[in-house]
This record gives C-alpha cells, structure tokens and sequence, in this order.
C-alpha cells in the first residue's frame, strides 16, 4: 500500500508513450487497414425540395360540333346553368325551322319555368301571328336555359352564355334571326340597342350568315305599351322581302 500511494501515474504514463514513440509507433490506429493519403470522400447533400409551379385551369373543352350533341350538351347536366340548381328549359320547335328566335331566359308563371310563358307568352303569340307565324313553325332558344331567383341572366355567365348561343346559332343555320330583349342582343351583337336604324342587321358565324332584327322583350312592352310601335316597324324588316 505505501509503495503503490507513492507511484507517480502521471510520470509513469509519460514514460510508457515515450517508449511507445521510441519504438516508431506515433499515431492511432484502426483495425481495418486504409489509405490515409486518400481524400475524404465527399458527403452526399440531400436533394433541396423540387418547387411545383401551380397548374393553371384546364383548357376547356370545344363546344360539341353538331346539333344533336349539342343539345344533349346544352340541356344537360354539363350546362353552365346546371349549378343553379333551378330547373333547365331547353329549346322549343324545329332546329332547321328558317325562323330563329332568342329570348334571354324563361319565365316563371305557373309551377314551372317555360319560355315565354303567362302574359309575355300571350303577347309573344299575337307577334308570331302578325308576322305569319306559329310555335310550331319557328325555332324559339333561351340565351339561360335556367331562370335564377333574380329574374335576370346572370352577369358573370353572360359571355359564356353569349358564345353558347352564338355557336347554337351557327349550328341550326336560320335565314333569320330575332332576338327579343337587351341582354339577348348584347350577347349576340354585342349592343343593348333593340332599335335597328339601318334595317336588318348581318350576323356572320363560321359557315354562313343570316340577318337579325332586335326587338323589346315583350315583357318590356307589356310594361310600356308605346314601345309597340317601334317594335311593329322592326317586324316588318323580318318579314320583308323574304317568305319565312
């Protein structure tokens, strides 16, 4: 015990590595024998994160292209008026009829919506019958194929609704075409004017052409009865110069 108490550690452990250094053994080792002029091998960064640019809206598809796929289309579940979530009124009468009427929406006057309907439809019967016309005899189309709760078409489908039923129209090819109230001529013409100054207005579309008077709706004229007038002289360019 007293001579282990007197052992210096520190001294002797200096003693064992200088005897180690003297016999040539100067650095650690490993089991595994290896290069050590090697260099170290570079570590492998891990991939930075890929940024997806957002996709933007998918193109839509082409309106279909013949009258009968159309109008499955139009009056369909896929119509813009589907999300409406109110009754869809599809055309009426003969596609080929040479007489192409537009209304802007139905009306709502019994349980359910029809076009031209009630009141307005009274009168709407009276104008074909002044002209030589019936139901039965011309094509009558909605620019909406819904009525909202509004009344109104809606101004966030107008131009959609708008390029719907000019290309409905150059599907069905009429002679002739009348557009009945401001939002149906807008969307065909481009202006709310129902007064046609300078006769019969031309309507070009992919294929062919046909001329077009605009007149009040007669919901319109049934509000202001002079209105009637102006919209007899604009028959009267419809019905002029070429049988329907």
């Amino acid at each position: 015990m007293g001579i282990e108490g007197a052992t210096d550690w520190r001294a002797e452990a200096a003693s064992a590595l200088n005897w180690w250094r003297a016999a040539g053994v100067d650095v650690l080792v490993e089991d595994e024998p290896r290069d050590w002029t090697a260099r170290p091998a570079v570590t492998a960064q891990p991939d930075a994160p890929v940024r997806v640019a957002p996709a933007g809206p998918e193109p839509e598809a082409p309106l279909p292209a013949t009258i009968e796929a159309f109008l499955d289309w139009r009056y369909g579940a896929a119509s813009p008026e589907a999300a409406m979530g109110e009754p869809i009124v599809a055309a009426e009468g003969n596609a080929d009829a040479p007489l192409m009427i537009a209304t802007d929406l139905p009306e709502f006057d019994g349980s359910t919506p029809a076009l031209l309907d009630g009141p307005a439809g009274k009168l709407f019967d009276r104008i074909l019958a002044a002209i030589g016309q019936s139901r039965e005899a011309i094509y009558l189309v909605p620019l909406c194929a819904a009525r909202p709760i509004t009344g109104q078409v809606p101004r966030d489908l107008e131009d959609k609704l708008g390029e719907i039923l000019r290309h409905h129209i150059a599907l069905a090819g009429p002679a002739r075409l009348l557009l009945l109230g401001q939002a149906t001529s807008r969307a065909v013409l481009g202006t709310d004017a129902a007064r046609n100054h300078e006769g019969l207005t031309p309507f070009n579309y992919s294929g062919g052409t046909c001329d077009v008077v605009a007149i009040r709706h007669p919901r319109f004229l049934l509000n202001k009865p002079a209105a009637k007038a102006d919209a007899w002289k604009d028959l009267q360019l419809l019905i002029g110069g070429q049988s329907l």
